[in-house]
């Protein structure tokens, strides 16, 4: 995994650089090959701030941590993008699809009744009386699996995505990400509204309301 450290107005130590290091390792193992990482610690005032990008082949991941050290600000961007892929790796396997159910032998072969033997045939030339009976055929029943009941969605009134503030497209994204959201509305300086909601693959997906 490719890893790329930005210090700006800190001084990044080693034990620093090893827990970073760690703890992106068990992101790409979630994440796959080809995974690129950049971290960017800074401060401000008596904040310390870490900054995390992670991109993998079908994914970008953001997270930031913030606390009075920088430890503590990198073991929360970390923990927070560590959850992302873990979420996108189950939906990805939910995503895939099932096989088909196969049909399914329910009932016994059914058998057809012995077809009644005619008078003529009781007499026949061979003097015994009896006529030689039909050869029995079987029919396989099979049933087809009924079709799923339609279950009604749950839904819940949730008012926290929706942005109190103007924003901007980058802010909103950081905002989205940092509260682990897949769906936010905002308003950007002009008064223009935005939906920007996660699709299934990962992505961020903007749509402007007219």
């Amino acid at each position: 995994m490719e890893m790329e450290f930005t210090a700006r107005q800190v001084k990044i130590s080693r034990a620093l650089r090893t827990q970073a290091e760690e703890g992106l390792q068990r992101i790409a193992r979630i994440l796959g090959k080809g995974t690129h990482a950049s971290i960017t610690f800074s401060a401000q005032r008596h904040v310390q701030i870490v900054e995390l990008i992670v991109k993998g082949r079908l994914l970008k991941l953001a997270a930031a941590g913030k606390a009075d050290t920088l430890e503590s600000a990198l073991r929360q961007a970390i923990a927070h993008a560590e959850h992302q892929a873990q979420r996108y790796r189950d939906r990805r396997l939910v995503s895939k699809r099932l096989p088909k159910e196969e049909k399914v032998l329910t009932a016994l072969p059914v058998a057809r009744p012995k077809a009644r033997v005619s008078p003529a045939a009781e007499a026949g030339e061979d003097g015994q009386g009896r006529a030689r009976a039909k050869a029995r055929t079987s029919i396989a029943v099979h049933s087809f699996p009924a079709k799923p009941a339609v279950v009604e969605p749950h839904i819940v009134k949730n008012g926290e995505a929706v942005a109190l503030r103007p924003m901007t497209i980058e802010e909103a994204v950081k905002d989205a990400e940092f509260r682990d959201r897949d769906l936010l509305i905002f308003r950007n300086a002009s008064g223009d509204v935005f939906v920007l909601h996660r699709r299934r693959d990962g992505q961020m997906e903007l749509v402007e309301i007219p």
